[in-house]
């Protein structure tokens, strides 16, 4: 059956709390992230995602405390991003308890930084995050890279940006689409398989997840592997336990 494939809930943290919006605004409430994180750990998640998304410098001790706090509430696998620009902040997270820490703007601005924490800490260190968004061009469509938590572009392609983060050491790709993101119509399976069949490193599907088959088919279709999603986990629309049951029932490999 090969590697199970992995269920992984997205916190966003703002202030303390974790929050949910569509293409990327419109943020309300979903609750203590902490509280959040040690039930997704007790349900059965595979692993974890913690975004501090407005990393701003006051903000970094809560963040930091935050982190010490969920580390000894759970047994499973979690990551943590946002304002992670040098060593010294990814040494921070991992003293406070996370097991990778995930990059963005940074690493676009500053690639060697890729390099920098493979080779210091290791590649299973190393989660490379693109928010990309896919543009109608003249004849053909293209997805575009995304800065600062999708506010501003660049003109990094997706594929050719996820090709580089590999070969400079990441670990994997946390592929967003932002035209998914949060509108429950589906992951974008079809970037995602060209990833997956591009890439040798795993690939994290985000953005888009609405019901039990848009996971089955981020596995089938899009071949990631692992699905992440936030609000549907968030305010209780699909339990974990009954959507590995549902991803067995369908023929994929899940830790039940």
């Amino acid at each position: 059956m090969g590697l199970a494939k992995r269920i992984i809930p997205c916190l966003d943290v703002k202030n303390g709390e974790t929050v949910k919006g569509v293409n990327f605004v419109g943020l309300r409430s979903a609750g203590d992230p902490v509280a959040l994180g040690k039930a997704y750990s007790e349900q059965g998640a595979d692993e974890l995602v913690f975004l501090d998304i407005t990393a701003s410098f006051e903000e970094r001790k809560t963040f930091t405390d935050m982190v010490t706090r969920v580390a000894r509430e759970i047994s499973i696998p979690f990551t943590v991003g946002g304002g992670i620009n040098e060593l010294a902040d990814v040494e921070r997270m991992l003293y406070a308890g996370a097991d990778k820490v995930s990059i963005n703007s940074a690493a676009l601005r500053r690639p060697q930084l890729i390099d920098d924490i493979a080779r210091r800490f290791g590649s299973q260190v190393c989660v490379v995050a693109i928010d990309a968004r896919m543009e109608e061009q003249q004849d053909s469509t293209a997805w575009k890279c995304y800065l600062k938590g999708g506010r501003e572009r660049t003109e990094h392609d997706l594929f050719q940006w996820a090709h580089e983060a590999q070969e400079r050491g990441a670990g994997e790709i946390l592929f967003t689409s932002m035209n998914h993101d949060g509108v429950k119509q589906g992951y974008a399976n079809e970037a995602l398989a060209l990833l997956a069949h591009s890439l040798s490193i795993p690939i994290i599907a985000s953005g888009g997840a609405g019901r039990r088959e848009h996971f089955r088919d981020a596995f089938l279709q899009g071949h990631a592997d692992a699905a992440l999603a936030a609000s549907v986990f968030h305010f209780g629309e699909i339990p974990i336990p009954e959507l590995k049951q549902y991803l067995r029932e369908e023929g994929i490999e899940v830790r039940l």
